[in-house]
């Protein structure tokens, strides 16, 4: 409604936590976590130096990605649903952009498609061989086998899956919703470990904590209310 005031519309509660579960991915948080330890390992940076250098990378990274979903849901909701235009393809999604882009629309709408396809193609199997390494107890190291082996192999899937000309929408739907059902779930165990006694003085202080709870409990809203959709539909 308006400029920055956010509304569900009617139904639409499965799609709203599916874009948070796409937007704030829990992976992402692992994938950072193993990621900063790699390239700052403790016995080689000291403490103040590593945060420091993380925090950088977060005010870079947070507000960047933000502003790249602030642009596609505001061109979304500009070019089709403020003129409620049924989309059947990705010819139509660069036709509805030709009024404002004109013909750079095709070329727009191709390179967009391009950089979300690269983003995770690259970062959902790295996150997936850390997480698959770390259950194994294995070391988390690009050039091992097991890590090599689990990137190439989902890598592969999604290009046989789409070279078949298969379109697993639903899937993707489907994931990006239990992305955002589980996010709670990880926020919890995120908040706990930053308030282990094991962190000494860089543990959470009250406002951290607070706008944690504040994060908890908007997660929790929304994936019980898809949660209470789902069982209404069964």
């Amino acid at each position: 409604k308006g400029a920055f005031w956010p509304a569900i519309p009617t139904g639409a509660v499965l799609s709203v936590v599916a874009l948070i579960g796409t937007t704030v991915v829990p992976y992402s948080l692992f994938l950072h976590a193993a990621a900063a330890a790699q390239k700052w390992p403790h016995n080689n940076v000291a403490p103040q130096v590593a945060i420091r250098a993380a925090r950088q990378d977060i005010a870079v990274a947070i507000p960047l990605g933000g502003l790249i979903s602030i642009a596609i849901v505001s061109t979304a909701a500009t070019a089709f649903f403020g003129r409620e235009q049924q989309l059947d393809n990705v010819a139509q999604l660069a036709q509805a952009l030709t009024p404002m882009f004109g013909s750079a629309a095709t070329w727009c709408l191709a390179l967009g498609l391009m950089a979300a396809g690269l983003s995770s193609a690259i970062t959902a199997p790295l996150a997936a061989a850390y997480a698959l390494a770390g259950v194994l107890n294995k070391p988390l190291d690009l050039k091992q086998p097991v890590f090599r082996a689990t990137w190439i192999f989902i890598v592969l899937c999604g290009v046989v899956l789409s070279s078949l000309g298969i379109r697993p929408v639903n899937v993707i739907w489907f994931a990006q919703v239990a992305n955002g059902i589980l996010l709670p779930l990880i926020c919890l165990c995120l908040l706990l470990a930053m308030n282990h006694s094991v962190l000494g003085q860089y543990r959470n202080n009250r406002w951290q904590n607070g706008l944690g709870l504040v994060v908890l409990l908007v997660s929790l809203l929304l994936s019980g209310r898809s949660l209470a959709l789902a069982f209404a539909l069964l």
